[in-house]
């Protein structure tokens, strides 16, 4: 039975690559796929879904204001049969979009799995994401880690110094180097300005030979 999946996180937790992942399980199993993701975000080139570590994939772009189920239906007539829908970065979603998402489930019977953030760095939800929390029929939390060792949930904006943002757009395009991943607690504490982020970390030695 089709369902509205909804996987939440903080930044960098590899809500991307698992979107990836998920995307080729069905490719590879002969299931054709349609990944959305909103034309805002082209930190990789307009409708290329990549994730941290190297996965990539070409994707449908949308903007606020599109009809995401006529979106779908126009893709069938085009390509036929699909068998999932994937939405990146899904808390940039507006409410009417997520509402047309369940009509994908409930109208077409197709899945629609979203990935996306809970929060933004005000700790304020995301429009995508409240009403993907309300409406969708399963919900996971993908974790990651704090820099303190706990759980991060929250998630901080920070200058080139790695303090705080406070103000400006809730959206903002970045990626390391503006948003991280942070524990409710440092989160207090670095928005109260008793803390920095120490913003570039050394990166796993993936692949590299011992000499």
């Amino acid at each position: 039975m089709a369902k509205l999946y909804f996987y939440y996180s903080a930044m960098n937790a590899g809500k991307t690559t698992t979107l990836l992942q998920s995307a080729h399980n069905y490719r590879e199993r002969g299931m054709r796929t349609l990944i959305l993701t909103p034309q805002l975000d082209d930190r990789h080139g307009r409708g290329v879904v990549a994730s941290r570590i190297g996965l990539k994939a070409r994707g449908r772009t949308f903007v606020h204001n599109d009809d995401l189920l006529e979106l779908v239906r126009e893709d069938i007539a085009a390509n036929g049969a699909l068998h999932c829908v994937l939405v990146d970065e899904a808390q940039f979603l507006a409410r009417a979009q997520a509402w047309q998402l369940s009509d994908v489930v409930d109208k077409l019977r197709i899945p629609v799995l979203a990935y996306g953030l809970r929060t933004d760095f005000r700790g304020e939800p995301f429009e995508g994401s409240q009403y993907l929390l309300a409406w969708a029929d399963e919900m996971q939390e993908i974790k990651t880690i704090c820099h303190s060792g706990k759980k991060a949930t929250m998630v901080v904006r920070v200058d080139d110094r790695g303090r705080a943002v406070t103000d400006g757009p809730q959206v903002e395009i970045g990626g390391n180097e503006r948003y991280v991943s942070v524990s409710r607690a440092e989160f207090k504490k670095i928005v109260r300005g008793e803390g920095r982020i120490e913003l570039h970390q050394p990166a796993l030695p993936l692949g590299d030979k011992k000499n």
